[in-house]
């Protein structure tokens, strides 16, 4: 039975938090900034070489950012002499579609050409990000541009249509890669993503029209100045995951915020219109992240040591060159087949590993320190256990069998830094000295700031949100504190219980959202 997917959405002015949620369960969290733009994979600059690195044959590039970018002689790609030309010959004056579909893409480059023979510091060059910066690294570069859609990938000046692997049928192959051909404009290449198999002309004519639209866009910018600038950017992280994962196992996506629910709804009857009606607008009052259930999540599986069942736990170490991952067995119950219990603990961490990796994706070498097992069999089953696990992580990973010290080595591809959340928390109310005021009167603090925005402020309306443990509180028995307060202020108070609050935290809001603590 196939894995239910959900995808929870949690938009606000600072930030959007994207949760995958299957069978309810954490997978995947990412997070985009929603004030200016970061350096992300996919994104396209026009870049200006720095400094060429002949020992290395490969060059340092500014596209803007702190750190510069790198770029290696083999991640020119085989026509780089053609988008070379297309920078040097594009002005605000000139017919830029005429120069594009005229440039000649041949001749290839050499396999074992020498940068130094092709690029020299001050030139202008197009590139696409493929590493994200990483701890005192740059970003990695390609200059081999492509631009990712739903059913196809679409390659500038390039010449060939390739068809992903995963499509068996040989008929559906050359039905595909015939239909493509056809549509292509001229320098255009293609890759056909799996998602196209089944497809027809009208789906494949209208992606390929919006991607060659979005590569012809940039060229303005591009002819307008030859400065370093962003020329485009991938899709928001929301339809990035989308276009990835969308398949029929998704039951529904949550957002709670109308502009990017209208944004997921209008892609999705894109890309898959017969989908559009799992798109849900959540209004609640209760914050969407808790609400299913997700800042839990969050906070049980981003420390240190993470829980696994019956008394097993992780516990996960991060380092500049690698992750370390070591399996206890903890307060688990000793029974007479040590071997197997043994084993049954290791299959549960491995299940939570495969999940962890993808929750934090971590990327480089992984070592997992499992419990020692005297069985080969047993060695053997968990190192099968551990490749099927992994087989839904979308990152280029390899997964080596155990060593004889029950060693597992997994690398996976880094494209960006892991995410680390700190778990902890400083206590709001004695800011970490570890004494407060006597917790017996919370509730004279809270009422001391109520009566102030009833009767200095004039609001009649007012949010309350605490954690859930004071929430409680407040709302105790038939006249609970909430209660005498309503009556005693002669206002409206609505009590929002937020999972993610300390104890004794709590915030007072308008009812039109604005808080009024800050």
């Amino acid at each position: 039975m196939e894995a239910v997917k959900d995808l929870i959405v949690d938009a606000n002015a600072v930030e959007v938090s994207i949760a995958l949620m299957e069978n309810h369960r954490l997978i995947e969290l990412n997070r985009e900034s929603s004030q200016g733009h970061g350096f992300a994979v996919g994104d396209v600059y026009l870049g200006k070489v720095k400094k060429i690195l002949p020992s290395l044959n490969a060059a340092f590039v500014d596209i803007g950012d702190e750190k510069e970018a790198f770029v290696h002689y083999l991640d020119l790609g085989l026509y780089f002499k053609a988008f070379d030309e297309f920078v040097k010959r594009s002005n605000p004056n000139s017919d830029l579609k005429g120069i594009y579909s005229h440039i000649k893409i041949g001749p290839a480059l050499e396999k074992e050409g020498r940068i130094e023979n092709v690029l020299s510091p001050g030139q202008m060059i197009i590139v696409q990000i493929v590493k994200e910066p990483i701890s005192t690294k740059g970003s990695r570069l390609t200059a081999e541009i492509s631009l990712a859609g739903r059913n196809i990938v679409l390659l500038p000046f390039a010449e060939k249509v390739s068809v992903s692997q995963k499509i068996s049928s040989k008929e559906e192959k050359r039905r595909l890669e015939t239909l493509v051909r056809n549509i292509l404009p001229k320098n255009y290449g293609a890759i056909i993503r799996t998602a196209a198999e089944g497809k027809n002309a009208a789906v494949l004519d209208a992606e390929i029209m919006t991607l060659v639209r979005k590569w012809e866009d940039s060229w303005k910018k591009l002819a307008r100045s030859k400065n370093v600038q962003l020329l485009f950017t991938e899709y928001s992280k929301t339809t990035t995951i989308l276009r990835d994962l969308l398949n029929d196992s998704f039951s529904n996506i949550y957002v709670n915020d109308e502009n990017v629910y209208e944004e997921i709804r209008r892609y999705i009857s894109l890309i898959s219109p017969e989908q559009e009606k799992i798109v849900k607008h959540y209004r609640d009052s209760q914050p969407i992240f808790d609400h299913f259930e997700v800042t839990r999540q969050i906070k049980s599986s981003f420390g240190k040591v993470v829980p696994i069942r019956q008394g097993a736990y992780l516990v996960i170490e991060h380092t500049e060159a690698l992750h370390v991952i070591d399996v206890n067995s903890g307060t688990r119950s000793k029974n007479k087949e040590q071997e197997q219990n043994t084993y049954d603990v290791n299959c549960y961490a491995a299940e939570e590993i495969a999940r962890q990796l993808r929750l934090r994706d971590m990327g480089g070498i992984v070592i997992v320190d499992f419990i020692d097992m005297e069985s080969n069999e047993h060695r053997n089953m968990l190192y099968k256990h551990m490749q099927e696990l992994m087989q839904n992580d979308r990152a280029k990973h390899n997964v080596l069998p155990l060593t004889k010290f029950g060693l597992m080595q997994i690398t996976r591809q880094r494209v960006r830094p892991a995410t680390e959340i700190n778990t902890t928390e400083v206590c709001p109310v004695c800011h970490g000295t570890g004494k407060i005021s006597s917790s017996v009167v919370i509730d004279e603090a809270i009422e001391r700031r109520l009566s102030y925005y009833v009767r200095e402020k004039g609001l009649k309306t007012l949010v309350l949100k605490t954690s859930p443990i004071l929430g409680a509180y407040l709302c105790k028995g038939i006249f609970s504190i909430l209660h005498k307060w309503k009556s005693k202020y002669k206002c409206k108070i609505r009590l929002v219980e937020v999972t993610d609050f300390t104890v004794l935290q709590n915030e007072f809001y308008t009812d039109k959202g604005d808080r009024l603590d800050s």
